[in-house]
């Protein structure tokens, strides 16, 4: 056996993550707040690109093939040039010489535009604030009746109180940090369990449950003692022990229940701030013209570039072997890749929705109870496209269609097969699951046994099992709970 080296050619075939294919990756898997902000970052990096402000001349978002998306009359690149530009020789290609060629307008000079409507401040640009817990809080400590020298305790309180409305400190540690009596922390924090909303500064949820209580001028024994010692009956609606516990009848302590169960235990919920507010700009809308859907790709997720007249014209004059003409040609190539990534990416987008519209048109026709079993995988055969492409093309973005706005994602579900061989959503089914429970006799509420029989009456064959899971995605509780006396 003879051991040594050796050189030897080989002639393989792999795919090669290059630069710009995985930027065509990241944009297709953008939002549309992400790829707003990789295309406003690009436009500050790249001199060549320019957001196209003039609105174009048709919409082209529903072709199934579109031209190049620079549409403007001082570029507009043929069939010859696109495969010039995909071509390996791509950066040895003479862009001064193409510019000439095209005789573009010298006088089209656009670093920057003045816009009369867009300095001009409208109502439509401004949003209200939210006003916040504290701050609903502060507005009425300034006319609670406490001494002046109070008010810094009951800052220090307001500010220690947690986004529901509670108490994160105990009176001890207030009392040692502001270095007063706990008796001091105490009539503070009574003054401010007395502020709007009603529970709010409470240390437990029994306390917040009995502030609101003594607010609406409630003082009935009994719920005290319920709210006090039986709360955990409450929530598993073990309503029987209660009464015989207290030696009274259920239909009381059901009375009582629904008081209970009226009450806020998150007092400080209603108030938000704008850190926790999340807008939903969806990326495609479908909508119903003449008995038909048509889909539509939102502008403001495929923004329209275009290359600048400018950069252009200095291309042309200058020197071709110069710095200059070297540094615009490679970012004339980054700008056009990326212009066709971006039109790539809304063009896949709308292929997709497309297909999903298409196989799902019983779910806008008729609504959530028909909604069909779908998989990235049929989607993917459909459009002629990978899974994984598809997966990164519904990954966070939103359609706006007559029945509301849904998540991509929400379309493709798992579930079961009817009767009939039809596949039928998991989604569809907990709709049924709903509807059952809504209808039924709150006095004698249906077990999962009896939804899985009234399920296979309507050709959902489905364990008991599922329909538990079900029903604890949908927060319904067991029928145990669901009873009234």
């Amino acid at each position: 056996m003879r051991i040594g080296y050796d050189l030897t050619i080989e002639q393989s075939q792999k795919l090669v993550m290059t630069p710009e294919l995985i930027q065509a990756i990241q944009i297709l898997q953008f939002n549309t707040q992400e790829l707003e902000s990789y295309v406003e970052e690009q436009l500050l990096t790249n001199p060549i690109l320019e957001v196209q402000t003039a609105p174009p001349a048709e919409d082209v978002s529903d072709k199934a093939n579109d031209d190049f998306p620079v549409k403007t009359e001082e570029f507009q690149p043929s069939q010859d040039f696109d495969s010039k530009f995909e071509s390996k020789e791509k950066n040895e290609f003479d862009w001064a010489e193409h510019f000439k060629e095209k005789e573009y307008d010298d006088i089209s000079y656009r670093q920057w535009e003045y816009n009369a409507e867009k300095s001009d401040y409208t109502y439509e640009q401004f949003v209200s604030s939210e006003i916040t817990l504290t701050e609903h809080l502060m507005f009425q400590l300034q006319f609670a009746p406490i001494k002046r020298s109070c008010r810094n305790i009951g800052r220090y309180i307001i500010e220690s109180l947690d986004e529901n409305g509670y108490m994160t400190l105990s009176i001890e540690e207030i009392a040692k940090e502001m270095g007063v009596d706990t008796d001091k922390v105490e009539i503070v924090l009574s003054a401010i369990q007395s502020f709007e909303p009603a529970g709010v500064g409470a240390r437990n949820l029994k306390e917040c449950l009995l502030i609101q209580l003594a607010y609406q001028g409630c003082d009935n024994p009994l719920i005290g003692e319920v709210v006090n010692n039986y709360l955990e009956d409450i929530a598993g609606n073990r309503l029987n022990n209660i009464a015989k516990a207290l030696n009274v009848t259920v239909k009381e302590i059901q009375v009582v229940s629904d008081l209970i169960k009226g009450l806020e235990p998150k007092p400080g919920r209603q108030f938000g701030s704008s850190s926790e507010t999340r807008y939903i700009i969806p990326d495609v809308t479908v909508e119903k013209v003449d008995g038909e859907y048509i889909v539509t790709v939102n502008e403001s997720s495929a923004p329209r570039l275009m290359i600048s007249t400018y950069y252009q014209k200095m291309l042309v004059d200058s020197d071709r072997e110069s710095n200059i003409s070297k540094f615009l040609t490679g970012r004339l190539n980054s700008a056009l890749w990326l212009i066709k990534s971006i039109e790539q990416r809304r063009q896949t987008i709308y292929n997709v929705v497309s297909a999903v519209v298409k196989y799902q048109i019983d779910f806008f026709e008729e609504g959530p109870k028909h909604l069909k079993t779908l998989t990235l995988k049929q989607i993917a055969d459909d459009v002629g496209i990978h899974e994984s492409t598809v997966s990164r093309s519904i990954n966070g973005k939103y359609i706006q269609s007559p029945r509301g706005i849904f998540e991509i994602k929400y379309f493709f579900t798992s579930g079961v097969s009817g009767n009939s061989g039809e596949g039928i959503a998991s989604e569809s089914i907990k709709t049924f699951l709903r509807e059952i429970v809504e209808n039924e006799d709150p006095k004698a509420p249906l077990s999962d046994q009896a939804m899985v029989e009234i399920l296979g009456e309507r050709g959902i064959d489905i364990s008991r099992r599922t329909v538990a899971k079900y029903r604890d995605e949908m927060n319904l509780p067991s029928s145990s709970k669901r009873k009234r006396y």
